[in-house]
Parts: structure tokens; sequence; C-alpha cells
């Protein structure tokens, strides 16, 4: 399982409220929410997110409320991973819940750039930067946690076991 795409690139504590403003949270409909993904740090950021592209933060990122509307917005917007040196950990079970794959990797944080061509693979946690022609370290997903993305979220994944 891999990802591959563009950097958007943002800093430390990257709360719910930036990742979705709450003035949007009457619905939880991915395409309506994918409309105001990160508007508030980046107002061009749903026009210019192409499916496949990536998010790196830097420490906490989905610090703030436990809201589920965080993650759904950015798989609906076409994210295909997110990268952070650290991430809080509602989010970080909020994710894996939606399906939205997310990797811990200092390392990566600090040197991936907006705008690199990233690839992510999963199973063995690399991280290439093919802009920079760089590999870092991330911690690589259990067979259970791939199953889950793969399903498109826990919910689905337990359905399917039924």
């Amino acid at each position: 399982m891999k990802a591959r795409g563009r950097v958007f690139k943002y800093g430390d504590n990257i709360d719910t409220d930036v990742i979705i403003p709450a003035r949007y949270l009457s619905t939880a409909d991915p395409e309506e929410l994918k409309k105001h993904c990160m508007e508030d740090i980046d107002k061009e950021f749903a026009s210019k997110v192409e499916a496949g592209d990536i998010i790196v933060g830097q420490k906490n990122f989905g610090c703030g409320s436990s809201r589920e509307h965080a993650p759904i917005a950015i798989k609906g917007s076409g994210v295909s991973c997110v990268i952070a040196e650290s991430f809080a950990r509602i989010f970080y079970r909020n994710s894996f819940n939606m399906g939205l794959p997310i990797i811990e990797s200092a390392e990566a944080s600090r040197n991936i750039e907006d705008g690199d061509e990233v690839e992510v693979n999963f199973e063995t946690g690399e991280i290439s930067n093919i802009s920079k022609g760089e590999t870092y370290k991330g911690q690589p997903y259990p067979d259970f946690i791939q199953k889950i993305i793969q399903k498109e979220g826990l919910v689905n994944y337990v359905k399917a076991k039924i």
C-alpha cells in the first residue's frame, strides 16, 4: 500500500478548527467538507489540492476537539496521507477509523518542504522525497491497520468481517 503526491506543508499545533472550521460542522458529507478544508490557514488549499496529494505537519497535528469531521474533510479533499512529527491522540484514532492514512516521522516532517513530491510505503514505513532524492523512516503499518485503510475505515472493515 502506497501514497504519492505533492506536499502541502504546515507547522505545529494544526488544530481541528483549522482543518475544518466549526461553522461548517452542520454536515459530515465529505463532498461539502472538502470545500472548506484548511481554509482558515490556507485559503487556496481546496482549489489547489489534487487527488493523491499529501499534507505534512509538524508537532501535535490534529489537536483540539475530538470531531471526526477533520479526517473526513482531509480525506474528502483527496489527500492520500498526512505525515507529521506527532499527532494528537484523538486525531490519530479518528484518522484510522475514517480510513485516512497517517504516518509519524520527525525526520520527514523536518526535511520535506511545501511542493515536494513524496511517496509513502505504509508496509515498510519508508517515506521517499522524490524531489530531493532523500528517504526517511516512519512507522510501518501493522497488517490490521492496512486492512482498515484498504476498507476505507473501521466501520467498513467490521462490516466486511461480519
